[in-house]
């Protein structure tokens, strides 16, 4: 390949105060609407963190108190007059999330962000930092939070023959993800039909695994990235991996917690093989299943 990639500068970044004094972030593909705060109506065994829900251009959408739910003091009635409802679009979910205050949308080169210090645990709700103006941006992590308001009970059994079975067991298979939540329901997928694989936390990991497996004689057969990653995101690997010939015959399958087509369609500009919205077990495991078979 001889174009460069601009995939990384695709998004911007929308910055909001959960606390009077630090900026938290989400990337605008993953935002529908800004909206002003309005009555909500009480959702019956809801969780506590969610305020209500109220009819936005005609959907009934639940509202979340966002400070609450990572942790801060909770948005008092005499706060909510002034605060703003950022209507998201995240795992297949249609959700409000409450906010103290919108500063500004600015560009964002993805590679310039930074993941978080891994003494931060595996509970933290941040996905990267940032920089702009001298002031220290988090990236929150809305994958977890909605696993934890909206907890999915449903069955994610995976319909798998033993000779498919087979094929995955004797591929080279390589997971990335930089939530937590994602990165679990991946492992589980894969677990509960006993097919083996390494799992990467962010892009550059990523590629250095897969040029060591490589190197070793064992190349990686079937990639599974996320694309909206810190540092080299989805798409920037996948470009990354089809540019050196030791790595181009992987098997690329993108995956997006966006439901919007738009990362979906360029995932295919940047040479993947598959694009799926995420998370379907069966629909990962089957779009694994074309890339084992391709080996």
């Amino acid at each position: 390949m001889n174009t460069q990639s601009t995939s990384s500068q695709s998004q911007g970044l929308l910055l909001f105060k959960l606390t009077q004094l630090q900026s938290f972030a989400l990337g605008t593909l993953k935002i529908e609407e800004i909206v002003p705060y309005q009555p909500l109506t009480q959702i019956p065994k809801s969780d506590h963190n969610v305020l209500g829900a109220a009819n936005f251009r005609g959907r009934t959408i639940a509202v979340i108190d966002m400070a609450a739910a990572v942790g801060y003091k909770a948005i008092t009635e005499e706060e909510k007059k002034d605060a703003v409802i950022l209507i998201t679009d995240c795992s297949r979910m249609t959700v409000g999330f409450l906010v103290r205050k919108i500063e500004r949308i600015i560009e964002c080169n993805w590679k310039d962000i930074a993941p978080p210090p891994s003494d931060l645990g595996t509970r933290t709700y941040i996905t990267g930092i940032t920089r702009f103006e001298d002031t220290l941006i988090q990236l929150l992590d809305i994958e977890l939070l909605l696993a934890q308001i909206f907890p999915d009970d449903s069955d994610h059994a995976v319909e798998i023959t033993g000779v498919q079975k087979g094929l995955l067991q004797n591929s080279n298979i390589l997971l990335v993800d930089d939530s937590a939540v994602a990165r679990k329901q991946l492992e589980t997928a894969l677990t509960n039909i006993d097919v083996p694989f390494k799992v990467c936390k962010n892009g550059n990991d990523a590629l250095a695994v897969m040029k060591d497996c490589a190197e070793k004689g064992n190349p990686i057969d079937i990639l599974v990235s996320d694309i909206e990653m810190p540092g080299l995101d989805g798409y920037e690997l996948a470009f990354e991996v089809r540019d050196l010939a030791k790595l181009a015959g992987t098997y690329i399958i993108l995956h997006s917690s966006l439901s919007s087509n738009m990362s979906l369609a360029r995932a295919n500009e940047v040479g993947a093989d598959e694009a799926l919205t995420k998370f379907e077990a069966q629909e990962l495991v089957n779009a694994m299943l074309k890339g084992a078979k391709q080996k």
